[in-house]
């Protein structure tokens, strides 16, 4: 009966454990990139699905609709292999300056994500009661000055626990990326398994590392309910 070795000294020293160090930082680099981005974004569209002119709102209906069904696995592969297509020539030989795998995951993790976070920012902004709206406009406020004075604020701290999640999902979704080359934690992992044939000591420590920061940013949305919202509610 054959044994495993369990080498865990192969992830933890020398220069597969740096290779391991530099996929953690682009995974952390690629989804904090995507999910400002992703929030930027969504907040436009959330602001177009609820405006009174219906082709914008049709558009952002169209665009959630189509973004949240579709696999996000095919969108990084549609914007890798079709960003030529679709992109302005400007935004493509920039692309290729810099980091084209890199930008095409940001793009498609962007866009994804964007369409449940819309959604999020949308329900936070209907949570707030009507009168505010209308308290507002009667005491001079535009339509648009409301929305950034008054509702927003409000909508976006009701809406962080599950912003937060959706960062947690994209860091988890940012191990898609390595199809198209970026170099990634998973991507590394797959590395270290390539050269030292230890798949099992590479993804069990990639493994350990996702779930940390699981950990961290669960801890961070526990925390913000209970210091921040826990008071906001009880008052």
């Amino acid at each position: 009966m054959l044994k495993y070795q369990f080498d865990w000294s192969v992830v933890t020293s020398g220069k597969y454990f740096e290779w391991l160090l530099s996929g953690l930082y682009t995974t952390i680099q690629l989804s904090l990139v995507a999910i400002v981005l992703s929030f930027l974004l969504g907040l436009i569209i959330a602001m177009m699905r609820m405006s009174n002119v219906k082709p914008v709102r049709w558009f952002a209906h169209g665009y959630l609709e189509f973004f949240r069904n579709t696999p996000l696995l095919v969108q990084i592969f549609f914007w890798y292999f079709g960003s030529y297509k679709i992109l302005p020539t400007v935004i493509n030989d920039w692309l290729n300056r810099t980091n084209f795998e890199f930008g095409a995951a940001v793009i498609a993790l962007t866009i994804y994500t964007s369409a449940f976070i819309a959604e999020d920012i949308r329900s936070g902004v209907r949570s707030i009661p009507k009168e505010q709206l209308e308290a507002a406009r009667s005491s001079g406020f535009s339509y648009v000055r409301s929305m950034q004075y008054i509702i927003l604020p409000q909508a976006v701290r009701i809406t962080i626990p599950p912003l937060i999640n959706q960062f947690l999902n994209l860091t988890k979704n940012s191990s898609l990326a390595m199809t198209i080359g970026v170099m990634e934690l998973t991507y590394q992992a797959r590395q270290v398994e390539s050269y030292t044939f230890k798949g099992f000591e590479a993804f069990t420590a990639a493994t350990l590392v996702y779930v940390v920061l699981s950990i961290i940013i669960t801890l961070m949305v526990t925390y913000y309910d209970k210091v921040v919202l826990s008071p906001m509610k009880a008052r």
